[in-house]
């Protein structure tokens, strides 16, 4: 008699180990700790101004994060597979040039919008390439393509200066418009940031990429096809860019060559305060999520409490040192549980 195995999904992901789950709850304690310092942060904040989370006051929350929530998004995948992409302030800059350049021709502005994730999924190419096949650290690759861009950007601009007046109204009326309190551009970034956080959990490929960020050795024995994982991250991290430029340009209607300058730094520390692991291999996109909101929250809360808003971007630094700090002290303890935990394994079998 022939038995017949049912078929395997090679898409689909493997059982987490014990001490895969073991990470995954410290990680998830990270996100809610940063909820709650959030959640804190804005009440306090309410107490203190009445009218700072009426309704146009949250909107306007919703809004200045939807940006760095779709680049942060992009930026901790690539950071899961311990690699950063620095190139996406710069890119974020010329696909909002590209999208308002296009429209200003009278083009579609569903067009529009594809044409600006496609140019930044080709400057993902072009990162993912040299890391993966050129095998050069990624802070040297894309610090190089951020000036790259960044010079063809300028080039290209010139003294250029698209505005609101020289776009569809409906492309604007988008980036200002959407269901009560929640506007569409919030609605796209959640859609976005679930099809990503699903891929990532649901997917082997996506666990690929939390194995490749723990270890890229071990990964590449185990039959992990370690290019065409990076190659992945940094063509969805461009793709995202290129779409978050997009946005930008519907959200604020004006873009000029200074677009998205040194955008690339609050993109990282709100991916490290969300709790993405530096080093690799730990942590979720709904995190950046969260810590690009906290980000983002402490602009608009410090003028509303009457603190001169100098003080944000030191705030930021002491949040990404605080989260370093934390990422290091977890990752030891983790060790420790983890040695623990063989040792009474190995102690059980001998015994």
């Amino acid at each position: 008699m022939t038995i017949t195995a049912p078929p395997v999904h090679e898409d689909t992901a493997p059982e987490p180990t014990a001490g895969r789950r073991l990470i995954d709850k410290v990680f998830k304690a990270r996100e809610i700790a940063v909820a709650g310092v959030l959640v804190l942060m804005l009440l306090a904040t309410q107490v203190s101004n009445s009218e700072f989370l009426s309704e146009q006051g949250v909107k306007d929350l919703l809004l200045n994060a939807t940006i760095l929530v779709l680049v942060a998004t992009g930026q901790a995948v690539v950071v899961i597979t311990r690699n950063v992409d620095l190139s996406v302030g710069s890119v974020l800059g010329i696909s909002a040039f590209a999208t308002g350049d296009y429209l200003q021709g009278g083009g579609s502005s569903l067009l529009a919008v594809l044409y600006a994730v496609a140019v930044g999924a080709l400057f993902g190419v072009l990162n993912g390439a040299l890391v993966s096949l050129g095998k050069v650290p990624a802070l040297v690759v894309t610090l190089g393509t951020l000036y790259v861009v960044r010079g063809i950007d300028s080039i290209w601009v010139g003294s250029q200066q698209i505005v609101a007046a020289d776009l569809p109204g409906s492309f604007v009326g988008f980036g200002h418009d959407g269901l009560w309190i929640v506007p569409y551009l919030a609605l796209l970034a959640v859609a976005v940031l679930l099809c990503v956080g699903y891929y990532l959990r649901s997917y082997r490929s996506g666990r690929d990429l939390y194995a490749l960020g723990s270890s890229p050795e071990a990964a590449s024995l185990a039959g992990i096809s370690v290019r065409k994982r990076i190659m992945t991250a940094y063509v969805l991290c461009g793709a995202l860019a290129g779409l978050a430029g997009a946005l930008y340009l519907a959200r604020f209607g004006n873009v000029d060559s200074a677009t998205g300058n040194g955008y690339e730094l609050t993109v990282v520390s709100a991916v490290v305060v969300g709790g993405v692991a530096f080093t690799g291999g730990s942590g979720t996109v709904y995190g950046a999520a969260l810590g690009a909101l906290l980000l983002t929250s402490i602009n608009s809360v410090l003028p509303a409490i009457g603190v001169s808003s100098v003080w944000v971007t030191a705030i930021n630094g002491i949040l990404l040192l605080l989260a370093i700090a934390v990422d290091r002290i977890v990752a030891l303890r983790v060790a420790a549980v983890l040695r623990k935990q063989a040792a009474q394994m190995r102690s059980a079998r001998h015994a």
